[in-house]
């Protein structure tokens, strides 16, 4: 049984991490798995979107906490172990924004720490009612600084500190409502609704939405003036492209496009 599944419906590649027994902990194993699997889609020009799910009862309920108490067994209590996951980690959770084709995490159960990390880090998250949010290592003592950078990315800075110091969970709906997630469905329509978005930028022009992808998340740090330097340059590119010119021409012309890529 693979530890992380990949199936393709045309140009949408779905991964679903399946260690359900542990609730999809980010293990060591898992973190790797998915590494790999982002790494590959990254040359992979026939997939255009990326849905990631979790089998079972959760989506992903963040690091295995179990290795991570054995990893503090070491001569030095761990220090270099956890420099390694964490690095691991980040390095895992920066390619989902590197990826060219956009990822959508399909949400269902708990996202919490890593985990909760792990959808903020898609490009956008469809969540089924009940689903519920949090960055709960404060409970236990370890405040969750590396989700924390992600989630302050999506969220407000208050709402994102409460939920840092107080370990509190927030529902489905209220994730929507702070831009954790784009939208809440019921359960039995998640997998169907997820799909049906995927399908959409799937059905766009790849070259265009790799280059704009990159174009977001590029500009987002930028002083206003010097990102629309920057992305006038991107839109001068992108007007360059073949297929970019048949797209407008196939528009006023009032037909489908003929694109290559």
């Amino acid at each position: 049984m693979a530890l992380l599944e990949r199936n393709d419906t045309g140009a949408v590649a779905h991964l679903r991490m399946n260690a359900p027994e542990k609730l999809n902990a980010l293990s060591d194993a898992m973190l790797a798995a998915l590494q790999s699997e982002f790494d590959q889609l990254a040359e992979d020009r026939s997939i255009r979107a990326i849905v990631l799910s979790g089998e079972g009862k959760a989506f992903c309920a963040g690091h295995d906490l179990k290795e991570m108490t054995a990893g503090r067994q070491a001569e030095d209590g761990g220090q270099a172990y956890f420099k390694d996951l964490f690095d691991r980690c980040a390095r895992m959770m920066t390619s989902i924004q590197r990826l060219p084709q956009p990822v959508i995490a399909q949400v269902h159960g708990i996202a919490t720490a890593a985990g909760c990390q792990l959808v903020a880090s898609c490009d956008m998250a469809v969540a089924a009612e009940g689903t519920r949010f949090g960055v709960n290592g404060v409970n236990i003592g370890l405040f969750c600084s590396t989700p924390m950078v992600a989630l302050t990315r999506n969220i407000p800075r208050k709402q994102a500190f409460e939920m840092l110091t107080t370990g509190q969970f927030i529902p489905a709906t209220r994730a929507e409502a702070l831009g954790l997630v784009n939208k809440v469905v019921p359960p039995e329509d998640l997998a169907q609704e997820t799909a049906a978005l995927a399908g959409m930028v799937a059905d766009k022009l790849g070259a265009a939405v790799k280059i704009g992808k990159q174009a977001f998340y590029n500009q987002i740090g930028m002083p206003i003036d010097q990102a629309y330097d920057y992305t006038g340059d991107v839109m001068v590119q992108n007007m360059l492209y073949r297929d970019t010119a048949e797209g407008i021409s196939a528009f006023l012309e009032k037909r489908h496009p003929d694109w290559t890529q």
